[in-house]
């Protein structure tokens, strides 16, 4: 026998070492699969031998500061098929269209694609999933689902904001806290075969994880009213739209934040325009996304305007905090100003205010005082109390899209500019920005943060987490806030606040009226800012009207919109009038107490209503009272009246 070469050893053993290093290979891989992959490949094998059928968390609710779902989730179900299990498609496929309000191509198109599962419809009424359960046609499941319900459908619909089909938020409050609201799926798990046919009735159920509950600083209460003024506000006055915010100045909770027009929160995607909703099928999709994204728009904290004369207050206090004036310090208004090359009229022009303490100024909201005051502040130390006041930065309102005040660049403020910025004008900020501004002229100097959440907790009332805005910044002395207010509170009792003047309350303020750019166009916004009590201010507020037709003047526009406004919180809020005993003899403080007159003939009701010196208007035509309005009891004011419905 031939003795093997050296070429074929080297080639034998050359095979020997490759088996045995695939043998290595073969091992180790097995030990790799055993070991690091089992769980992961036994929970894969898990997923392919089952048929999982989602549950959705109930969403955590969104309360007002008192306890109040503006929120909620309500149980309902979900309906899907498992299209190996069904014997007659078609009539699957007609039955679940009729049943559920769908269209039969697309019920079909669902019921015959090859998957494990596919889910037809969800929000699905439990009265109708029901009906279906009692079918009890093979193939089709009816599993638990949840919906979002707002119970106050238009009110702050800009700043609660709404869920998608898939329960996630998508505006507002519910985008912002989403994380905590959301909660975590659970699953009713199925062993299957592998055709997705059933090989084990037992099903294994995973509980969802309800989310948790988000307390915020709205006032239902207070909101509404504040929805209703404005809605009333805008629409008496044709205007093109209207915000009110209420916050409370010591630390910034936002009691109420209210967009006219609004949209219904359970109904978010029906565009609240009439006209457009008339040509609404005839608009790109583009169109239709613009159109809803500009309902949906909190104008409150996501544009700019020019605040006019309500920013005067920013001036006085950076003046007085400079010591550039005091209270007693004398000007001429002679009804303009020079300021470089140009006369800037005041609004007055031609009359003039003439010879004024700075406090008249304030109250006359005289522009050649304030642009004076420019001048001795210089631009440098104007914009150095623009940063002071924030508004170069966001306020830190926990809501998504929040704009920042537009300014002149500080190397490009000349005489002009720095004379129109005085008195409100050539630059842009967030009504939100000036009441955050102002709320530290009156509340001893602490620059706040505007927010609305509060805490998190959990469905016992448990405090998962309290929300904090951080330290407020002191920005301002004691003394100029105390001599703010007392100058703001005398433009409401002296100067052209005074339309928001309410006998027992003593309020503070300034009005504003802002022209629209471009310049000339014919376009305003009437504005007022208040807050009361001026002695310890609880409460501050702001109103837009945005393009009012006829007259457009701050005072006059938007005076009596706060006045109605404060009438309503302020007693709500429990802080009571205290009359001066001039006050006590006006006719709006003299109070009536309502008298029973229900189930009494008409003629004992009036003889009643005429001894009570209480003025009455009859509705109907019959001899007896049915009812009465104001109810017994009720106060009124002394030339209120009391109607009287017969039969």
């Amino acid at each position: 026998m031939e003795k093997p070469s050296i070429f074929m050893k080297k080639k034998l053993l050359f095979v020997l070492f490759s088996i045995q290093l695939f043998v290595l290979v073969l091992i180790g891989r097995v030990i790799y699969i055993q070991t690091v992959k089992a769980d992961e490949l036994q929970k894969m094998a898990y997923e392919q031998q089952t048929r999982d059928r989602l549950i959705s968390p109930d969403r955590g609710s969104i309360l007002d500061r008192n306890g109040t779902g503006i929120a909620v989730t309500e149980t309902v179900n979900a309906i899907s098929v498992i299209p190996a299990q069904i014997k007659d498609k078609d009539y699957v496929s007609n039955y679940l269209s009729e049943v559920l309000e769908m269209e039969y191509d697309e019920v079909f198109e669902k019921v015959n694609q090859k998957v494990a599962l596919v889910r037809i419809k969800t929000k699905v009424d439990s009265e109708i999933a029901m009906e279906i359960r009692k079918k009890d046609i093979e193939g089709i499941v009816v599993d638990e689902d949840v919906k979002r319900i707002y119970p106050y459908s238009n009110i702050a619909s800009q700043v609660i904001g709404f869920v998608g089909k898939d329960n996630q938020g998508i505006i507002g409050l519910e985008a912002k806290y989403d994380e905590y609201l959301k909660g975590e799926e659970g699953k009713i798990l199925t062993l299957t075969d592998s055709k997705g046919l059933e090989v084990d009735s037992t099903q294994e159920r995973i509980a969802p994880i309800d989310g948790y509950n988000l307390v915020t600083s709205i006032d239902i209460i207070i909101q509404q009213y504040a929805e209703q003024t404005i809605k009333k506000a805008v629409e008496s006055k044709k205007a093109q739209k209207g915000i009110i915010i209420v916050l409370n100045p010591q630390n910034g909770e936002i009691y109420a934040m209210a967009n006219y027009p609004n949209f219904d929160l359970n109904n978010p995607f029906v565009i609240n325009d009439s006209e457009l909703l008339s040509i609404w099928d005839t608009l790109s999709e583009k169109e239709q996304n613009d159109a809803l994204n500009q309902m949906w728009r909190n104008t409150a904290i996501n544009d700019t305007y020019e605040p006019g004369s309500t920013f005067k207050t920013v001036t006085s206090a950076a003046s007085l905090e400079e010591g550039v004036v005091t209270p007693e310090s004398t000007f001429f208004c002679n009804g303009y100003h020079i300021a470089g090359d140009r006369m800037i009229k005041c609004w007055r022009y031609p009359r003039t205010h003439g010879a004024q303490t700075f406090v008249q100024g304030v109250q006359n909201s005289c522009n050649p005082v304030f642009m004076e005051l420019g001048e001795r502040l210089g631009a440098e130390k104007f914009y150095e109390y623009m940063d002071k006041f924030g508004f170069n930065e966001k306020t830190g309102i926990d809501l998504s899209g929040e704009a920042v005040g537009i300014m002149h660049k500080l190397e490009n403020v000349g005489p002009v500019e720095l004379a129109t910025m005085s008195f409100g004008q050539s630059f842009q900020i967030t009504p939100l920005q000036l009441l955050r501004a102002v709320s530290s002229m009156v509340n001893g100097g602490y620059l706040i943060t505007p927010h609305i959440g509060c805490k998190i907790t959990d469905n016992e009332g448990n405090v998962i987490k309290e929300l904090e805005y951080g330290e407020n910044e002191k920005i301002l002395s004691d003394k100029t806030s105390e001599q703010m207010k007392v100058i703001l509170e005398s433009v409401v009792s002296e100067g052209t606040g005074n339309k928001a003047y309410i006998p027992g309350y003593r309020i503070g303020g300034k009005t504003a009226t802002s022209e629209k750019l471009p310049r000339r166009s014919g376009k305003y916004i009437a504005s007022f800012l208040t807050f009361a009590p001026a002695e310890n201010p609880q409460v501050m507020a702001i109103v837009l009207i945005d393009e009012p037709q006829g007259t457009y003047y701050g005072g006059t526009v938007a005076g009596p919109v706060m006045q109605e406004l404060l009438l309503n919180i302020l007693p709500y809020m429990g802080i009571e009038p205290v009359y001066s005993e001039k006050e006590k003899e006006l006719p709006e403080t003299v109070k009536n107490t309502v008298p029973d007159i229900s189930n009494l003939s008409l003629a004992d009701a009036k003889n009643i209503l005429k001894e009570s010196n209480i003025e009455f208007e009859i509705q109907g035509e019959g001899e007896n009272v049915t009812k009465q309005f104001p109810p017994a009891g009720e106060t009124i004011n002394i030339d209120s009246k009391v109607i009287i419905y017969t039969q």
